[in-house]
């Protein structure tokens, strides 16, 4: 302890304690001691003193006090100077355009540039996976027009050796209202996967409806399928579609205003769908009838 207090008294007295230099206008003031930890002691270290240099005049700031307010004064714009055009009155850029300053900076990802038929979109919202609420996977729906409505989620089971096998069946109506329109069904252990299967089944299961100008159906007709029968019926504009369960579901994605529906056997909602959308296909335009029997179609009526 006694020596390291000598080591500090010898370093504190080495200190210069003169005025500082002037030389040639720079003014240089004499550096501390700096002390830096050694092995056993510390011991004082001194800096090398700058060089003074004769060709750097300084003098310009001895006059000047930092804290007044200097006025700015640029210098004026040479003979013949235009100044360039602000932002706003630049013409608009075009998509190509943007596209390539894009891809210029980050790269062909960002230019939409297709790779083996498929757009790469790195800031694609569809890309991104993100969770909903428990953890469970958002799904994108396809914008391809094409609406859904879930007519039905039930938890089915399926016995197996180890015991019941919980899982989900979803039945879901897609259509565009504008004459297409399928239904599906689809069964997963989370019920939205359940939906996304059954909409991607009816996606694969769209169906034409033929109907009129005034949205309802040329003519009368009956569908079944399994147990269900379902009865079909043209509608005068204004009456609505008048019909209940998934028959009236199936009605109005399709695009009908203007119908009569009913069901006449069981009350399965699978059943019913499907139903309806076998009376759908059964049904045929009054030119499409008279084409094919070569004949007018006022004669249709005769």
């Amino acid at each position: 302890m006694a020596l390291a207090t000598a080591a500090i008294t010898a370093a504190l007295s080495s200190l210069s304690l003169r005025p500082p230099l002037h030389r040639g206008g720079l003014c240089l003031k004499p550096l501390r001691a700096t002390l830096l930890p050694s092995s056993s002691s510390f011991r004082a270290r001194t800096l090398p003193k700058l060089a003074a240099t004769a060709d750097i005049d300084t003098s310009f700031f001895d006059n000047v006090d930092p804290n007044d307010d200097i006025p700015f004064d640029p210098p004026a714009p040479p003979e013949g100077y235009v100044a360039p055009p602000s932002f706003d009155e630049l013409p608009p850029e075009s998509e190509e355009e943007v596209a390539a300053a894009y891809e210029e900076i980050y790269g062909a990802a960002y230019s939409g540039e297709s790779v083996l038929g498929n757009d790469i979109y790195v800031m694609d919202g569809k890309v991104k996976k993100t969770s909903g609420l428990l953890g469970r996977k958002k799904r994108d729906r396809p914008n391809d027009g094409f609406e859904e409505r879930v007519v039905q989620v039930r938890r089915v089971t399926k016995v197996v050796k180890g015991g019941k096998k919980l899982s989900f069946r979803a039945i879901v109506v897609v259509g565009d209202k504008k004459g297409q329109v399928g239904v599906g069904v689809g069964k997963a252990k989370e019920v939205v996967d359940a939906i996304a299967k059954s909409a991607g089944n009816a996606r694969r299961n769209i169906v034409s409806v033929p109907m009129t100008k005034y949205l309802t159906f040329p003519h009368r007709c009956d569908g079944d399928y399994g147990a269900a029968k379902v009865m079909l019926r043209p509608a005068s504009p204004g009456t609505g579609v008048i019909a209940g369960g998934a028959v009236r579901i199936v009605l109005e994605m399709a695009g009908v205003e203007n119908a009569l529906g009913k069901q006449l056997g069981s009350k399965n909602a699978l059943n019913n769908a499907r139903a309806t959308v076998a009376a759908v296909q059964r049904m045929r335009q009054f030119r499409d009838v008279s084409r094919e029997r070569g004949i007018p179609m006022e004669e249709l009526w005769q």
